[in-house]
C-alpha cells in the first residue's frame, strides 16, 4: 500500500475531530486569551486552520524560510468570524488532501528542511514533516483549544472518547 493512502484514513479522522472543535469557536469570543502571554481564540483557531499549508509546502516544495532574510515572516491573514474560519479549513483540507494524495512514495522519503532566517531547523523526509509538523502540530494545537473552549463554558466534542459535555456521537 501506498504511504499516501496508509496516511488519509488517519488525515481524515483527524480533520474531521479538528473542524468539530473550530465549530465550537463563537465570533464574540475571538479575542479572547487565557493568559496575556496566549495566543486569542481567534489567532490560535486561524493558526490551526492554516497549518495544513504546510502540508502542500511539503509536498511541493524543497524548504520554507519562516523568516526569510531581509523580508517580512509569510503570515497568514487571521479569520475574522466562524464563518470565515471554518471556509479557510475547509479550503485547507481539500488542498492537503490533494497533495497527500498525489505524492509517490519515493517523493515522501525525499528530504524538506525548515529554515528561519536561512538557517537550517530541521530536515526530514517529507512523511515525517506530515506526520510532525502538520498532523502532531495540528492536534496539539487543536487540545490547547479544547482548553479554551472548556475555561469559556463552550462544549467540548467528544474526539477519542467522551468528553465530560457530550457521549461518542
Amino acid at each position: 500500500m501506498a504511504l499516501s493512502k496508509a496516511l488519509l484514513p488517519e488525515f481524515d479522522h483527524e480533520m474531521a475531530n479538528t473542524r468539530r472543535t473550530l465549530e465550537r469557536v463563537p465570533d464574540d469570543k475571538f479575542d479572547w486569551k487565557p493568559h496575556e502571554k496566549s495566543w486569542a481564540m481567534g489567532e490560535l483557531a486561524s493558526h490551526i486552520a492554516n497549518i495544513l499549508t504546510w502540508a502542500v509546502k511539503a509536498i511541493n516544495q524543497d524548504s520554507l524560510d519562516m523568516a526569510p532574510p531581509g523580508e517580512p515572516p509569510p503570515r497568514a491573514p487571521l479569520a475574522a468570524s466562524q464563518q470565515q474560519l471554518l471556509e479557510r479549513f475547509d479550503k485547507n483540507v481539500v488542498a492537503a488532501r490533494a497533495a497527500i494524495e498525489g505524492a509517490s512514495d519515493e517523493h515522501l522519503f525525499q528530504p524538506w528542511t525548515l529554515l528561519s532566517g536561512g538557517e537550517k531547523v530541521f530536515t526530514l523526509p517529507r512523511i515525517a514533516v506530515l506526520r510532525s509538523a502538520v498532523m502532531n502540530h495540528s492536534i496539539h494545537h487543536r487540545a490547547q483549544l479544547g482548553v479554551y473552549l472548556r475555561l469559556n463554558d463552550i462544549p467540548v466534542p467528544s474526539l477519542y472518547g467522551p468528553s465530560a459535555d457530550e457521549s461518542m456521537m
